[in-house]
């Protein structure tokens, strides 16, 4: 890994990946009901709109207008480093968000309008989604020994941490009590323990302590 960033025109570059990520993710759309659909456009555009204040809604779209395409655009000059121990080890990195990714989508989509999402991969992580995310760009960082992408995934996950708990606040608000139990029970990221069962009952509507 060098100090200096990779900056490479070719075939064999982290776009590749890149591609693949927006595929796998685009592709249950597909197959999603009407209704389905309609639950995921209208809980993004609730939760990531209508309750962030400025600051959350700047670090939340920096993550999508500022991250993601700057990552990617990088990513065109970014070598991976075929036939080394770094691609060995990214790949399956890289593999496992989007295995998360879709397990995510697919609980999404499985839970009934009105419920909040608590089955599979959000057992384990109230956001696998963004949990995914962070772990792409260590997948991908890893896989082309570039530290460029790997502070990608720190940006990603620190922006995030500051503003999941506006969109936390707005699903107590949507769910009460269930929420608050579910937030009891399930840690915000994988390993990382949750609230007391106290604290989770003193959630109020205006937002999480």
């Amino acid at each position: 890994m060098s100090l200096i960033p990779a900056f490479e025109i070719g075939v064999w570059n982290a776009w590749i990946l890149q591609v693949i990520s927006f595929l796998t993710l685009s592709a249950p759309n597909i197959f999603m009901s009407k209704e389905e659909k309609e639950r995921v456009n209208r809980s993004t555009e609730s939760t990531m709109l209508s309750k962030l204040s400025k600051t959350e809604k700047w670090l939340a779209l920096s993550t999508h207008v500022v991250i993601m395409p700057l990552a990617f655009i990088y990513s065109i000059f970014l070598p991976l480093k075929l036939g080394t121990a770094w691609l060995y080890v990214g790949l399956p990195i890289f593999t496992l968000s989007l295995v998360m990714s879709l397990i995510a989508t697919y609980n999404f989509a499985a839970t009934p309008l009105g419920e909040p999402v608590t089955i599979g991969i959000y057992r384990i992580s109230r956001h696998p989604v963004y949990l995914s995310g962070f772990v792409m760009y260590v997948g991908i960082g890893i896989a082309c020994a570039s530290w460029v992408l790997l502070l990608c995934a720190v940006l990603w996950i620190v922006f995030w941490q500051i503003a999941v708990p506006a969109e936390e606040r707005f699903l107590v608000e949507q769910y009460g009590d269930a929420y608050r139990e579910y937030i009891d029970r399930t840690p915000r990221w994988i390993g990382i323990p949750s609230r007391s069962a106290n604290q989770a009952k003193a959630l109020s509507k205006t937002g999480l302590p």
